[in-house]
């Protein structure tokens, strides 16, 4: 009997992840990973600084759902296969123990993106994946038994077995090939970005950063906190980050140009601060506002609010007037910023949109239409917020795949 193939197309986290494992899982499956750059597991070697945020410390499935902005009722299945314990597990058993800092994110403890992406090519090595690079994938054709894919310069690739692990696309026209399987697609759209705002002030602050703050885009239900970083082109940081993930739709729709309201005090609200400010303007009366800051705000940000509220240097808390006390509340507790244009997060591109995942299994990652058809990874309409839950997206999806495929062929008795 023929020796049966597996093809996966795309050399990312998601793809090796499902390659192999179905090739450990599945010995006699032939495999084959084809990726159309000449570079695999980029994204890995990027993340987190080139440290590689492998996964999330989030061990509560219900906690790890609300992540997800797109693909939560897709994956209230799919984790339950294999969620961020059992992809700790995957690693430290192969040798790559990972650490958590603070703020949940996991990394291994070498420090290094090298110690996954060689983790990964050792595993490929070990069970005889084979990988070919700069091949492009055009078409998907069925054939007698299985597939047969093209390639870019025509050169034709037979599987029995398809799982798409391409990752995600900037624009629809993109996903043209896969459309021809049948599948239909939720328009792609940037995820994760940061928010540019010109010709304002605040972009002087470049560095500065205020570990809780609250965001909201005015006009919307949208808001988030965390900490948020001053750029020299605008606003970035988790908060802003999440926001951009969970408003992808909709800041899409208003062009990149809308208005947010910063709260630089986190979840002290502006009526609460109007109650605490005569105790306030009472303890520090014959002080300097600039040289006195009750906040523990950064201090270059304190005067810039300050400025921002037209108070002199000069100016001591006695002295304030009704006028600029006002604005200096708003200012702390909503300053209103002016949003136009966004920026890609460091080189981590991500996209909402993707294979409408009505249209998979999410217990085994196959096609509800073409049989032996298989998704993985960002591929589909599914991601997260920044911390490592697009990576535990990938392992999930990528190892479910792997698994399933076995399980057809023992079904078939091959």
């Amino acid at each position: 009997m023929n020796q049966q193939t597996l093809i996966v197309t795309g050399g990312g986290a998601a793809g090796f992840f499902c390659a192999v494992n179905a090739a450990r899982m599945h010995p006699g499956l032939k495999v084959m990973i084809i990726e159309k750059t000449s570079k695999l597991l980029s994204k890995v070697k990027v993340s987190g600084g080139g440290r590689c945020n492998v996964t999330h410390h989030c061990f509560e499935i219900p906690e790890l759902l609300k992540k997800y902005p797109r693909g939560q009722n897709f994956l209230k299945k799919a984790l339950h296969h294999f969620y961020t314990k059992d992809t700790v597990e995957w690693f430290t058993e192969r040798n790559v123990p990972l650490k958590t800092e603070a703020d949940g994110r996991m990394f291994p403890e070498a420090n290094s993106s090298e110690a996954i992406i060689e983790c990964l090519i050792r595993e490929a090595n070990k069970y005889g994946v084979s990988i070919i690079l700069n091949q492009e994938i055009v078409s998907i054709e069925r054939g007698e038994s299985g597939f047969i894919l093209t390639a870019a310069d025509q050169k034709k690739y037979p599987a029995d077995y398809l799982c798409i692990a391409s990752g995600g696309y900037p624009k629809s026209a993109q996903f043209n090939w896969l459309v021809q399987t049948g599948h239909t697609i939720a328009p792609p759209l940037p995820s994760l970005f940061t928010f540019n705002i010109p010709d304002h002030a605040i972009r002087e602050l470049m560095g500065v950063s205020v570990t809780d703050v609250t965001i909201k885009v005015t006009g919307t239900k949208l808001q988030e906190t965390g900490p948020l970083l001053i750029t020299h082109w605008g606003i970035s940081g988790p908060a802003v980050l999440k926001l951009s993930a969970w408003g992808a739709r909709v800041l899409g729709d208003l062009g990149y140009h809308f208005k947010v309201a910063v709260n630089w005090l986190g979840k002290v609200n502006e009526n609460e601060l109007r109650q605490e400010w005569p105790e306030l303007r009472q303890r520090f009366a014959t002080q300097k506002m600039h040289q006195k800051n009750p906040f523990e705000l950064p201090s270059r940000l304190w005067i810039y609010l300050l400025n921002e509220s037209f108070i002199a240097d000069t100016t001591r808390w006695a002295e304030l007037s009704s006028k600029q006390q006002n604005q200096l509340i708003r200012n702390l507790t909503g300053q209103e910023l002016e949003v136009k244009g966004k920026t890609t997060f460091k080189e981590e591109f991500v996209t909402c949109g993707g294979i409408n995942t009505g249209e998979v299994d999410a217990n085994t990652m196959q096609s509800k239409i073409v049989p032996g058809l298989f998704f993985a990874g960002e591929v589909l309409d599914i991601d997260g917020v920044t911390g490592g839950f697009n990576f535990q997206n990938a392992w999930t999806t990528g190892w479910i795949a792997a698994k399933a495929i076995g399980t057809i062929r023992s079904s078939l008795n091959i």
